[in-house]
Protein backbone atom coordinates (compact mmCIF):
# COMPACT_ATOMS: atom_id res chain seq x y z
CA UNK A 1 0.00 0.00 0.00
CA UNK A 2 1.36 3.81 -1.02
CA UNK A 3 1.26 5.55 2.14
CA UNK A 4 2.93 8.78 0.73
CA UNK A 5 3.35 11.13 -2.05
CA UNK A 6 4.83 14.10 -3.08
CA UNK A 7 3.96 16.11 -5.71
CA UNK A 8 5.76 18.77 -7.92
CA UNK A 9 4.33 21.64 -10.13
CA UNK A 10 6.35 24.32 -11.34
CA UNK A 11 3.51 26.69 -10.85
CA UNK A 12 2.12 25.53 -7.77
CA UNK A 13 4.77 24.78 -5.88
CA UNK A 14 4.76 21.35 -3.70
CA UNK A 15 2.59 18.99 -1.28
CA UNK A 16 3.58 16.29 0.40
CA UNK A 17 0.47 13.55 1.88
CA UNK A 18 1.21 11.27 4.40
CA UNK A 19 -1.25 8.12 4.98
CA UNK A 20 -0.83 7.99 9.09
CA UNK A 21 -3.61 5.33 11.14
CA UNK A 22 -6.85 6.74 10.57
CA UNK A 23 -5.65 10.43 9.64
CA UNK A 24 -3.48 11.94 6.38
CA UNK A 25 -0.83 14.55 7.16
CA UNK A 26 -0.38 17.32 4.42
CA UNK A 27 1.99 19.84 4.14
CA UNK A 28 1.97 22.12 0.96
CA UNK A 29 4.63 24.92 -0.16
CA UNK A 30 3.40 27.24 -2.48
CA UNK A 31 5.48 30.07 -4.56
CA UNK A 32 5.80 32.38 -2.39
CA UNK A 33 3.39 31.74 0.60
CA UNK A 34 4.10 30.57 3.99
CA UNK A 35 4.14 26.62 4.28
CA UNK A 36 0.66 25.00 5.13
CA UNK A 37 0.28 21.85 7.63
CA UNK A 38 -3.19 20.34 8.39
CA UNK A 39 -4.95 17.35 9.01
CA UNK A 40 -7.94 15.49 7.22
CA UNK A 41 -9.28 12.62 9.80
CA UNK A 42 -10.13 9.59 6.82
CA UNK A 43 -13.67 8.88 8.50
CA UNK A 44 -14.71 12.45 6.94
CA UNK A 45 -13.84 12.12 3.01
CA UNK A 46 -15.95 10.40 0.37
CA UNK A 47 -13.95 7.44 -0.29
CA UNK A 48 -15.29 8.44 -4.34
CA UNK A 49 -12.62 10.84 -5.70
CA UNK A 50 -14.14 13.79 -8.03
CA UNK A 51 -11.77 14.70 -10.95
CA UNK A 52 -11.91 18.86 -12.48
CA UNK A 53 -9.45 19.79 -15.29
CA UNK A 54 -5.97 18.62 -13.98
CA UNK A 55 -6.79 17.81 -10.17
CA UNK A 56 -8.47 14.77 -8.11
CA UNK A 57 -10.21 15.66 -5.04
CA UNK A 58 -11.23 13.76 -2.30
CA UNK A 59 -14.53 15.51 -1.09
CA UNK A 60 -15.94 16.45 2.42
CA UNK A 61 -18.75 13.23 3.57
CA UNK A 62 -20.65 16.19 5.06
CA UNK A 63 -20.49 19.48 2.78
CA UNK A 64 -19.06 18.23 -0.88
CA UNK A 65 -16.16 20.51 -0.69
CA UNK A 66 -12.58 18.99 -1.46
CA UNK A 67 -10.56 18.16 1.56
CA UNK A 68 -7.58 16.59 -0.59
CA UNK A 69 -6.91 17.97 -4.06
CA UNK A 70 -4.20 15.76 -5.71
CA UNK A 71 -2.39 16.68 -8.69
CA UNK A 72 -3.36 14.32 -11.63
CA UNK A 73 -0.82 11.83 -12.16
CA UNK A 74 2.10 13.07 -10.37
CA UNK A 75 4.44 11.98 -10.03
CA UNK A 76 3.84 8.89 -11.56
CA UNK A 77 1.23 6.73 -13.13
CA UNK A 78 2.08 3.89 -10.53
CA UNK A 79 2.50 6.38 -7.24
CA UNK A 80 -0.15 8.05 -7.96
CA UNK A 81 -3.16 5.36 -8.45
CA UNK A 82 -1.14 3.64 -5.68
CA UNK A 83 -1.72 6.69 -3.04
CA UNK A 84 -5.54 7.18 -4.35
CA UNK A 85 -6.22 3.44 -4.31
CA UNK A 86 -4.64 3.43 -0.40
CA UNK A 87 -6.93 6.69 0.58
CA UNK A 88 -9.79 4.82 -0.77
CA UNK A 89 -9.69 1.41 1.05
CA UNK A 90 -8.67 3.38 4.25
CA UNK A 91 -11.68 5.68 4.25
CA UNK A 92 -13.85 2.71 3.54
CA UNK A 93 -12.40 0.77 6.37
CA UNK A 94 -12.31 3.91 8.85
CA UNK A 95 -15.87 5.44 8.02
CA UNK A 96 -17.15 1.54 8.70
CA UNK A 97 -14.95 1.46 12.01
CA UNK A 98 -16.49 4.93 13.08
CA UNK A 99 -20.02 3.92 12.33
CA UNK A 100 -20.18 0.58 13.67
CA UNK A 101 -19.74 -1.46 10.51
CA UNK A 102 -17.82 -4.45 9.35
CA UNK A 103 -16.19 -4.20 5.73
CA UNK A 104 -17.15 -6.47 3.36
CA UNK A 105 -14.66 -8.31 1.06
CA UNK A 106 -16.80 -6.93 -1.71
CA UNK A 107 -16.65 -3.81 -0.44
CA UNK A 108 -12.93 -3.30 -0.26
CA UNK A 109 -12.47 -5.23 -3.47
CA UNK A 110 -14.81 -3.31 -5.17
CA UNK A 111 -13.25 -0.22 -4.42
CA UNK A 112 -9.75 -0.53 -4.40
CA UNK A 113 -7.95 -1.60 -7.30
CA UNK A 114 -3.86 -1.26 -5.92
CA UNK A 115 -2.11 -3.67 -8.37
CA UNK A 116 -4.72 -3.08 -11.57
CA UNK A 117 -5.50 -6.35 -11.54
CA UNK A 118 -8.79 -7.29 -12.97
CA UNK A 119 -11.67 -6.75 -10.76
CA UNK A 120 -13.49 -10.20 -9.98
CA UNK A 121 -17.33 -9.51 -9.94
CA UNK A 122 -18.13 -13.17 -9.65
CA UNK A 123 -20.69 -15.54 -11.17
CA UNK A 124 -23.82 -13.29 -9.61
CA UNK A 125 -22.32 -9.93 -10.79
CA UNK A 126 -25.25 -9.61 -13.69
CA UNK A 127 -28.12 -10.53 -10.49
CA UNK A 128 -26.47 -7.68 -8.87
CA UNK A 129 -26.60 -4.71 -11.26
CA UNK A 130 -30.14 -4.19 -10.74
CA UNK A 131 -29.67 -3.40 -6.84
CA UNK A 132 -27.82 -0.11 -8.30
CA UNK A 133 -30.68 1.03 -10.61
CA UNK A 134 -31.29 4.34 -8.12
CA UNK A 135 -27.91 5.32 -8.86
CA UNK A 136 -28.03 5.27 -12.56
CA UNK A 137 -28.35 8.58 -13.54
CA UNK A 138 -27.40 10.48 -17.21
CA UNK A 139 -25.44 13.07 -16.24
CA UNK A 140 -23.31 10.99 -14.31
CA UNK A 141 -22.76 8.89 -16.97
CA UNK A 142 -21.86 11.32 -19.83
CA UNK A 143 -19.76 12.86 -17.11
CA UNK A 144 -18.13 9.35 -16.91
CA UNK A 145 -17.63 9.12 -20.87
CA UNK A 146 -16.08 12.64 -20.79
CA UNK A 147 -13.63 11.74 -18.05
CA UNK A 148 -12.71 8.70 -19.85
CA UNK A 149 -11.90 9.75 -23.09
CA UNK A 150 -10.07 13.18 -21.63
CA UNK A 151 -7.47 10.70 -19.90
CA UNK A 152 -7.34 7.27 -21.41
CA UNK A 153 -6.76 6.54 -24.94
CA UNK A 154 -9.95 5.82 -26.86
CA UNK A 155 -8.18 2.73 -28.40
CA UNK A 156 -8.25 0.77 -25.07
CA UNK A 157 -11.46 1.22 -24.08
CA UNK A 158 -13.09 1.82 -26.61
CA UNK A 159 -15.99 -0.94 -25.93
CA UNK A 160 -16.30 0.15 -22.47
CA UNK A 161 -17.21 3.98 -23.98
CA UNK A 162 -19.77 2.38 -26.55
CA UNK A 163 -21.53 0.46 -23.61
CA UNK A 164 -21.71 3.62 -21.52
CA UNK A 165 -23.16 5.42 -24.70
CA UNK A 166 -25.94 2.70 -25.10
CA UNK A 167 -26.71 2.74 -20.98
CA UNK A 168 -27.33 6.48 -21.87
CA UNK A 169 -29.78 5.90 -24.45
CA UNK A 170 -31.59 3.40 -22.41
CA UNK A 171 -30.99 3.48 -18.32
CA UNK A 172 -34.16 1.29 -18.06
CA UNK A 173 -32.40 -1.29 -20.02
CA UNK A 174 -31.16 -4.72 -18.12
CA UNK A 175 -29.43 -5.71 -21.18
CA UNK A 176 -27.22 -2.32 -21.56
CA UNK A 177 -26.44 -2.52 -18.24
CA UNK A 178 -25.14 -6.33 -18.04
CA UNK A 179 -23.72 -4.45 -21.51
CA UNK A 180 -21.48 -2.22 -19.46
CA UNK A 181 -20.41 -4.97 -16.98
CA UNK A 182 -19.07 -7.59 -19.94
CA UNK A 183 -16.82 -4.38 -21.18
CA UNK A 184 -15.34 -3.73 -18.01
CA UNK A 185 -14.64 -7.28 -17.33
CA UNK A 186 -12.68 -7.29 -20.83
CA UNK A 187 -10.34 -4.31 -19.92
CA UNK A 188 -7.80 -6.50 -17.76
CA UNK A 189 -5.49 -4.81 -16.40
CA UNK A 190 -7.18 -1.23 -17.69
CA UNK A 191 -9.97 -1.47 -15.16
CA UNK A 192 -7.81 0.26 -11.97
CA UNK A 193 -6.76 2.99 -14.66
CA UNK A 194 -11.26 3.36 -15.27
CA UNK A 195 -12.21 3.17 -11.51
CA UNK A 196 -9.26 5.70 -11.02
CA UNK A 197 -10.49 8.36 -13.38
CA UNK A 198 -14.13 7.18 -13.59
CA UNK A 199 -14.81 6.37 -10.28
CA UNK A 200 -18.89 6.31 -10.91
CA UNK A 201 -18.15 2.99 -13.16
CA UNK A 202 -18.19 1.72 -9.62
CA UNK A 203 -21.28 3.23 -8.47
CA UNK A 204 -22.70 1.30 -11.65
CA UNK A 205 -21.37 -1.99 -11.30
CA UNK A 206 -20.81 -2.70 -7.73
CA UNK A 207 -23.14 -2.46 -4.51
CA UNK A 208 -23.92 0.16 -2.61
CA UNK A 209 -21.12 -0.76 0.14
CA UNK A 210 -23.62 -0.09 3.22
CA UNK A 211 -26.65 -1.94 1.86
CA UNK A 212 -26.33 -5.01 3.26
CA UNK A 213 -24.68 -4.14 6.63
Amino acid sequence: MTTKLIQKDLFKGTQEFELVDDHIDIRIKAPFKKEETLTVMLTVLDPEPVISQSALHFNSRVNGEPLISLFLGKPNTDEFNGFVNAIKQKAFEEFNAFAGLQSSSRSAAGNTNTDEAPVDFGEGGEAQLTQNREHIQVERIDETIELLKQHLELRDIEPLVSALECLKADTNSDENLAGVLHAFNELGSYQGAVLTYAPYVSILLYDDPFSNM
